[in-house]
């Protein structure tokens, strides 16, 4: 027997005889303090968002690509890493062969040993998909997947996120429940606030320490 298997067997013995206590778990302390009607939690994602440093667009679905190509214009920003495999990834790279954009797409196709140094230190920018969004706490839920891997919304300075105002949800108790996240979770669900930011060094804040120093959130209005 492992070692593993010898101490669940001995945490098992030591509840023989023991009779289990009811599950007094109430939802509505997690539910009914963070519930907001549908027409304000767009409103209230935006304040707590843009109150941490963050900036966030309301836009369509069919307008957003020249949303962001413009925006990055105005940065001065002529590289953007996306997945181009995704929905959102081949409807930007639609709009930018069309517009003639002089852009240059990157792919994350290659394991991050075969281009470390080219992820780290050339590459401004980043686009990624979300799975929603929280009301309650102004945040984005990340589910990074093979296409979109974690160190595409960690890396970049910039981050860009695609949210869908039809998945804003009040709290993340309901979020969970929506998603079935019991069902199935990866090993790293993310909330995200905000851009990186640390207060460690002489407690002054500064961004960027831990991760990406802005983040861009396009909120797409209708289907």
């Amino acid at each position: 027997m492992s070692a593993k298997a010898n101490i669940l067997a001995k945490l098992k013995k030591s509840l023989e005889g023991t009779t289990p206590i009811a599950d007094n778990f109430d939802e509505a302390l997690v539910t009914q303090p963070w519930r907001y009607p549908a027409e304000q939690r767009i409103a209230r994602l935006r304040q707590l968002m843009e109150a941490v440093h963050s900036e966030t667009h309301l836009t369509r679905q069919a307008d957003w690509p020249a949303l962001l190509e413009r925006l990055l214009g105005e940065r001065g920003i002529d590289r953007l890493l996306i997945a181009p495999t995704t929905t959102h990834g081949q409807q930007f790279s639609a709009h930018c062969r069309q517009a003639g954009s002089p852009l240059t797409l990157k792919a994350y196709d290659r394991p991050i040993e075969q281009w470390k140094r080219e992820l780290f230190d050339e590459i401004p920018a980043s686009l990624t998909g979300t799975l929603g969004g929280i009301a309650a706490t102004g945040s984005l839920i990340l589910w990074p997947t093979p296409e979109e891997p974690r160190l595409m919304s960690l890396v970049p300075p910039l981050h860009i996120a695609l949210l869908k105002a039809s998945e804003v949800h009040d709290n993340l108790y309901e979020a969970q429940q929506k998603l079935q996240w019991s069902a199935g979770m990866p090993t790293n669900a993310l909330l995200v606030s905000g851009p990186s930011k640390t207060a460690d060094i002489e407690q002054v804040l500064a961004y960027g320490a831990h991760g990406p120093k802005d983040l861009i959130v396009l909120i797409l209005e209708d289907a």
